[in-house]
């Protein structure tokens, strides 16, 4: 303390221009300095403090870099070995069930899923039962960590009890870096029941009789082949049919197939019975036993069909058909000839049953279009449109037939009212026209379309249609309940039924002959005492005398005049009733050309 200097010695300096350093020649203060006076921790306090003051502090090293959970634990999984048993209740063989799981713990996050092997036809919902989550360990809020598991411990997830029994190296090597000791490993539970299914099943009992195999040797590729009918004409829509019988003797089965023949009209299944051993003569079965089974066993039946069985001539039934062997072929001939000694292979003679025809009939016809359009819906599945007489329609085309006809009705409006009846020869059809007639309250048109008609009497199923014959002067038409009366007729009509006398009845022909025949003298008169020049002279004088007394005439109303007056449809008007029409027609001509004409 009574200590007033504290300077150093000089120790640093500089010498030709280079820094050079010294030992100090005396302590703080100008104490003397004695050599190795100092202290072991006195030195190490220079030499750890020496550079310090010279250098300044040293460098510290830098800390080690941080890296997260997720990048030092990457890809790093911690997998158990475990298994939980299952209750079931639906099946009479087995009461709980184990299935085996992995349980795998993802280090980088603490996620964990449980994963089941896939075992194929096992029949259930396999494959990852949890997804992976980080899963809760209790009602706190707790997750589990990987310091809760370990080998031969329960754990529960979701109400699912888990048993640990091992895990894979990795998982033992990771524990025991973490300084957890791990249990010994358990022995994995397997199945019960799966266990019971994988033991080999205790084959029956075979009765003492041939060796199949030595049969099946010996007899493979060898088949009995018989001829056989069945007959099912018993039955509605049955037949007699065809069929072939193989008795394979390397099993003792049998097999029936049908034969077809072309357009027989049935579809060509391959086989009528398959391939399978027949039972010839079943057990009594009991009261309570259901009638209807899959498959029939050994116990079930007393005797199986054997080739002793199959003869021709014989009758069998198998699976309730009933089948009549009336041949069979050379190889079956000679297997029955070696081992049972038969010779008598004759053939019988199948004959067939007459096929009776069932009568077709056709109903009756709806109302609908025309019969012959209609019946073809009962003629063939797919209807065709009904077949015209194309040669008939070609001789006569555009020939029609025109009659003139009365409405006979009892209303008075309908008595004066005329119709034009066209008859097409083509194909027999018949359409009605009425002309129009001024100021008559009856608008006229065409009165019934071109269509066939029926006479009446006649049945939709066989109609009968009107043919030219039907149409005399005087006879009535009914058509469609309406009343017609023939009053005349073309010229052309007459020449058609004279050219063609030979296909027409003589009472047709005689009312159209007595029809026209007045028309005729009257014609013949008018054309044997008045030249023809004369005729024409006088026409032309009537018709310039018309045109410079009158600019304009309406003709429509001579027509309608003269054709009232000729009510019988003669043609023929006396002259007073002419010269009184021309008068009240006021047709501005002489009376010297009125008495010529």
């Amino acid at each position: 303390p009574q200590r007033t200097s504290f300077h150093r010695s000089h120790t640093l300096g500089f010498r030709n221009g280079y820094a050079f350093s010294q030992l100090p020649r005396e302590g703080v203060g100008g104490e003397t300095i004695f050599p190795n006076l100092l202290s072991q921790d006195q030195l190490d306090d220079l030499c750890t403090k020496g550079p310090t003051l010279t250098y300044g502090p040293a460098k510290k090293s830098p800390p080690p870099p941080f890296m997260p959970s997720y990048v030092a634990f990457d890809k790093q999984v911690d997998k158990f070995d475990a298994y939980f048993q299952e209750e079931v209740r639906t099946s009479a063989e087995e009461h709980y069930r184990i299935r085996q799981v992995g349980i795998y713990y993802y280090l980088e996050d603490d996620s964990m899923c449980v994963i089941e092997p896939v075992v194929k036809n096992s029949g259930l919902i396999q494959g990852k039962l949890m997804r992976r989550h980080r899963v809760p360990k209790n009602d706190q809020g707790d997750y589990y960590h990987w310091k809760d598991l370990n080998l031969a411990t329960n754990i529960t997830m979701y109400g699912r009890t888990y048993r640990l029994v091992d895990c894979d190296s990795f998982t033992k090597v990771f524990m025991e870096s973490q300084g957890i000791v791990l249990n010994p490993p358990e022995q994995m539970v397997s199945d019960p029941y799966t266990e019971q299914r994988r033991m080999p099943v205790q084959k029956p009992i075979v009765p003492a009789g041939p060796d199949p195999l030595w049969q099946f040797l010996t007899y493979d590729t060898k088949v009995l082949r018989f001829y056989a009918i069945w007959d099912d004409t018993n039955h509605p829509f049955g037949d007699q049919h065809r069929c072939i019988i193989h008795y394979f003797l390397a099993d003792d089965t049998v097999e029936v197939r049908e034969v077809y023949s072309r357009n027989d009209g049935r579809d060509p299944f391959p086989v009528l019975m398959k391939r399978q051993r027949l039972p010839k003569t079943l057990a009594e079965k009991k009261m309570g036993f259901p009638s209807c089974v899959l498959e029939i066993s050994n116990e079930e039946v007393l005797e199986w069909y054997s080739p002793r069985d199959f003869a021709i001539g014989k009758t069998i039934t198998l699976l309730g058909r009933t089948f009549l062997i009336y041949d069979c072929d050379k190889f079956t001939q000679n297997f029955y000839r070696e081992k049972y000694g038969i010779t008598d292979f004759q053939p019988l003679e199948i004959t067939e049953k007459p096929f009776e025809k069932v009568p077709q009939v056709i109903p009756p016809h709806n109302g609908f279009g025309v019969p012959e359009d209609s019946i073809q819906n009962c003629l063939r599945l797919i209807p065709k449109r009904p077949q015209k007489d194309v040669i008939k329609m070609l001789e006569n085309n555009l020939k029609v037939l025109r009659y003139q006809a009365a409405l006979e009705s009892p209303v008075p409006e309908d008595r004066n009212r005329r119709f034009i009846l066209s008859y097409f020869l083509s194909d027999d059809t018949i359409s009605i026209y009425e002309p129009p007639i001024r100021n008559s309250g009856i608008p006229g048109g065409k009165y019934l379309k071109r269509t066939r008609v029926a006479k009446p009497g006649s049945t939709p199923e066989d109609p009968i249609y009107f043919q030219p014959s039907d149409f005399t002067i005087g006879s009535t038409v009914e058509v469609f309940g309406h009343r017609f009366v023939i009053t005349d007729a073309d010229e052309y009509v007459l020449n058609y039924l004279e050219r063609n006398a030979e296909s027409f009845p003589a009472t047709t022909l005689q009312s159209l002959r007595d029809h026209f025949r007045p028309r005729k003298a009257v014609k013949d008169t008018v054309n044997n005492d008045i030249p023809k020049k004369d005729l024409d002279d006088l026409i032309e004088e009537v018709q310039k005398e018309l045109k410079l007394r009158h600019s304009y005439l309406d003709t429509r109303k001579f027509h309608e005049a003269f054709h009232h007056c000729d009510k019988d449809g003669s043609g023929i008007v006396d002259k007073g009733k002419f010269l009184d029409l021309c008068d009240r027609l006021e047709v501005p001509t002489s009376t010297i050309l009125l008495k010529k004409v």
